[in-house]
């Protein structure tokens, strides 16, 4: 009888041997796009609506629109950093950028890193030719800056797509379990600063779905960031995917409901003076949208519910993104909001509440 296998708290680090070259944005799609590795349940179910059975509205008068870096939005939505690097990314990213612009609302790209690193593939991320009058949020992993990235790197991934802004995101727990991850937070909340001080456009800090706490996102106002993707969990984890990617699922499993769910990280961030709250993770219909919203977001970004008909192709994320807004339109109805500043004032009850 074989011995047990030792535990592993984390895969081998980058100072082991290096493994052969993995196409890791090609993995990234496949098994994110496996419905084994999403979640198994939402904490968006958690709360509910009060139905108001006189809404005293008209539904076509119910408003949408809103201001993003600039831009009006005919909905408070963004299709989320996704994708990039691989040829089946460059057809994706172009149908949810065809989808952004026809809906009129804010698109973003998957890390660029791929792109600074290789030019060949850079031609994937560049959308705007698909999203000429929609916000288009550029995107680097922040732990980057800790790894030979600047300013120039940070310019030329903005430049390279004609960004409205430029995504940095924070992915500790994917790092730590990623066969490849790079494991080295240590300082960077000063170079963070640092880059949102010199870049010509807004840095937007996000999470990849595990949440940004209050004092977090306080650090993050000290230092220059006035916009935070809350991220939290509930929707792709990340722990699964790079569980399944380093042969440990015990541990994807482990770390795959980490974080601070949704709902819970926006009512945290909502009342942050002087701070613009992106809530996405977990983000399933416009139900979960209007949700959102009630509990403080000012835009909601959703990613794997437009991945899927993005695979397939650019009318197929058009009518994703058209029922998300109908189905938003129609939640702010049926509580009686027709403007999103209204819908911000809508009360959310837990939904296994007793009777009164």
């Amino acid at each position: 009888m074989n011995p047990p296998k030792p535990f592993s708290a984390v895969p081998p680090s980058l100072s082991a041997e290096p493994a052969a070259p993995r196409d890791r944005k090609a993995e990234h799609i496949r098994l994110a796009l496996d419905p084994r590795l999403q979640p198994r349940q939402s904490y968006f179910d958690d709360y509910r609506f009060e139905h108001k059975a006189l809404p005293e509205l008209d539904y076509d008068a119910i408003d949408l629109s809103c201001t993003f870096l600039g831009r009006r939005l005919s909905a408070p939505l963004l299709i989320s950093c996704m994708t990039g690097g691989t040829r089946e990314a460059t057809r994706i990213n172009r149908n949810l950028a065809r989808a952004a612009e026809a809906a009129g609302i804010a698109v973003g790209v998957g890390s660029q890193r791929k792109a600074l690193e290789d030019p060949g593939t850079e031609e994937s991320f560049r959308i705007r030719p698909f999203a000429a009058s929609v916000p288009i949020l550029a995107n680097l992993g922040a732990v980057q800056l800790n790894y030979g990235f600047g300013i120039d790197e940070c310019r030329r991934a903005v430049s390279m797509i004609e960004a409205d802004a430029l995504v940095l995101h924070l992915n500790p727990l994917q790092e730590v379990i990623q066969p490849e991850g790079q494991r080295n937070f240590a300082g960077l909340l000063d170079k963070i600063g640092a880059i949102a001080s010199q870049l010509e456009v807004p840095v937007i800090i996000k999470e990849v779905g595990c949440g940004i706490s209050r004092p977090v996102a306080e650090r993050l106002l000290h230092a220059g960031i006035s916009v935070v993707d809350a991220a939290g969990s509930g929707g792709t984890s990340w722990a699964r995917i790079e569980g399944e990617r380093a042969h440990d699922t015990g541990l994807g499993e482990l770390f795959a409901d980490w974080g601070i769910p949704t709902l819970i990280a926006i009512r945290r961030l909502r009342d942050v003076p002087g701070l613009t709250v992106i809530g996405s993770g977990g983000v399933r219909h416009g139900i979960d949208v209007a949700k959102a919203i009630a509990a403080g977001a000012d835009l909601v970004g959703m990613a794997y519910r437009f991945l899927q008909p993005a695979d397939q192709s650019a009318e197929a994320a058009e009518e994703k993104v058209r029922s998300v807004v109908e189905e938003l339109r129609m939640s702010m109805f049926c509580v009686g909001a027709g403007t999103l500043a209204g819908l911000r004032d809508i009360p959310l009850y837990p939904a296994r509440s007793g009777l009164d």
